[in-house]
């Protein structure tokens, strides 16, 4: 296999989490009667760009069906996140009626309705049908299609440059990085901005976020590696924020390279510090694996040890991340009876792999397990929050990465 980006030999392994199913593949009762499709979910890094990457096993169409399962309104704090963004970007920007935006991978709206609310003129791109569904019943003009460079250039050709470019959580679920890139460049208006925000490569690495691994994520992206992706596309980072979501991610400000903002001193320093912490060097991926390997050998004593002693677990958030650990784990429905999700598209269906049923949170009053296991750790605070009532019960909250808790 080729690097996406610079084309050189991958020789390198960063993870190997031998065959899984598709994350977002959800189940239903007669597709447990059916074969079920494992690709190999290996990720390579390579040693000239420094690009993680997936192997190609999976196609982009069967990754985002049609029944795509997640969406993003179901998080209230990434609905406030989503707010705060918007408020934000409007002053930065000083956007207005006669701005143009355009969201890549809006999914249900749950960004964009904050600049329509406001009358900004604006259009989602969304591949998935159900959630396209739900943005435009929110009033939202919405593309169903994969962006790409070519629908980068129809745009440009219909006059529909933006002013500002919003892609969440896209930018790492893309097979072809550099033609994605490339159309950014292409619909992007003179003067105009691209945010992008994505898992920080080194956040993952230094908490063992390896459950964040899974077939829709092409790269893991560090900003060394994102600044060389723009500088190819004739783009550049001027600007880049840490932020705390999904574990610690950033949220990068981009621009054509005939533009004449310069570097901000934030993009220097997280620069330096991805230098120092080694994201430059071999060594920090070749000690990755066995890390990820004593994380699930924790989980699975702790799960093992809890069945013997008669204590009921039970699991919440039926998340992609959560697929990753279970069947990395080879955890079933004898160690995890059920996990409960909010998404009333998952409610009734069953975890791909290890075939778990995932219920309502309305059952969990009545079965009052003595753990709940948060499997999106990410908003673990908010999930604990809103099962305040079962800590009075007495159960307890469990995490597993980056280390097994217990509160």
């Amino acid at each position: 296999m080729k690097c996406r980006h610079c084309a050189a030999d991958l020789v390198r392994t960063f993870l190997d989490l031998g065959n899984a199913p598709l994350s977002n593949a959800y189940l239903t009762s007669a597709e447990l009667m059916r074969p079920e499709k494992y690709f190999r979910l290996r990720v390579k890094v390579c040693d000239r760009c420094w690009l993680v990457q997936t192997e190609d096993y999976a196609e982009a169409e069967e990754l985002f069906s049609p029944e795509y399962a997640y969406f993003s309104s179901t998080s209230s704090s990434w609905l406030v996140h989503a707010a705060k963004y918007s408020e934000d970007i409007i002053r930065r920007l000083q956007l207005g009626p006669n701005s143009f935006i355009i969201e890549i991978a809006c999914n249900d709206g749950y960004l964009l309705q904050n600049f329509v609310a406001i009358g900004i003129p604006s259009l989602g791109i969304e591949p998935t049908a159900n959630t396209a569904a739900a943005a435009e019943q929110l009033g939202i003009p919405v593309l169903h299609e994969f962006f790409s460079e070519k629908l980068g250039r129809q745009l440009a050709t219909d006059r529909r440059l933006a002013d500002l470019i919003i892609g969440n959580n896209v930018y790492a679920h893309v097979p072809d990085i550099n033609d994605f890139t490339r159309g950014l460049k292409a619909a992007l208006k003179p003067g105009g901005t691209v945010t992008l925000e994505f898992p920080h490569l080194m956040r993952l690495i230094k908490s063992t976020q390896f459950d964040t691994v899974y077939h829709e994520h092409f790269s893991y992206l560090s900003l060394y590696t994102v600044q060389r992706i723009f500088l190819a596309a004739g783009m550049d980072v001027y600007d880049v924020e840490e932020l705390p979501t999904h574990g610690g991610s950033l949220r990068i400000y981009g621009c054509h390279s005939e533009d004449l903002r310069r570097a901000s001193a934030a993009v220097g320093a997280v620069l330096a510090e991805e230098a120092q912490q080694g994201l430059h060097t071999g060594t920090i991926y070749e000690a990755f694996q066995a890390k990820a390997d004593r994380i699930k050998d924790n989980l699975l004593l702790f799960l093992l040890s809890e069945k013997r002693a008669g204590r009921k677990v039970a699991a919440y958030g039926a998340a992609a991340k959560g697929n990753t650990l279970l069947n990395y784990a080879g955890i079933k429905p004898d160690l995890l009876p059920y996990v409960c999700d909010a998404a009333g598209a998952k409610q009734g269906k069953f975890m791909p792999g290890s075939h778990i049923p995932i219920l309502p949170a309305s059952v969990l009053e009545e079965a009052r397990p003595d753990y709940l296991l948060i499997l999106p750790w990410n908003i673990a605070d908010e999930i604990k929050r809103q099962n305040a009532g079962l800590a009075d019960l007495g159960t307890k909250f469990v995490t597993a990465v980056p280390e097994l808790k217990v509160a």
